[in-house]
């Protein structure tokens, strides 16, 4: 396994889900996910905000740099 240190922040939220499974079984993380990624506000709203400034071509800039 890597150090914790050393995970991306994707592999980190795979082990931390493996984890919660493994410790509450799938109820357990059912559960879990459903109060956490349940947030308030309005993405939307969020969403529009930060990228009101941005064009087509940087979005797509930024969805290949991420694929990279």
């Amino acid at each position: 396994m890597i150090a914790i240190d050393k995970m991306t922040d994707d592999q980190f939220e795979r082990h931390a889900l493996d984890v919660l499974k493994r410790e509450f079984g799938p109820d357990g993380l059912a559960r879990f996910l459903r109060l956490h990624r349940s947030g308030k506000g309005d993405s939307s709203l969020d969403r529009d905000e930060w990228q009101k400034n941005l064009t087509v071509d940087e979005v797509v800039e930024s969805v290949h740099q991420r694929r990279a």
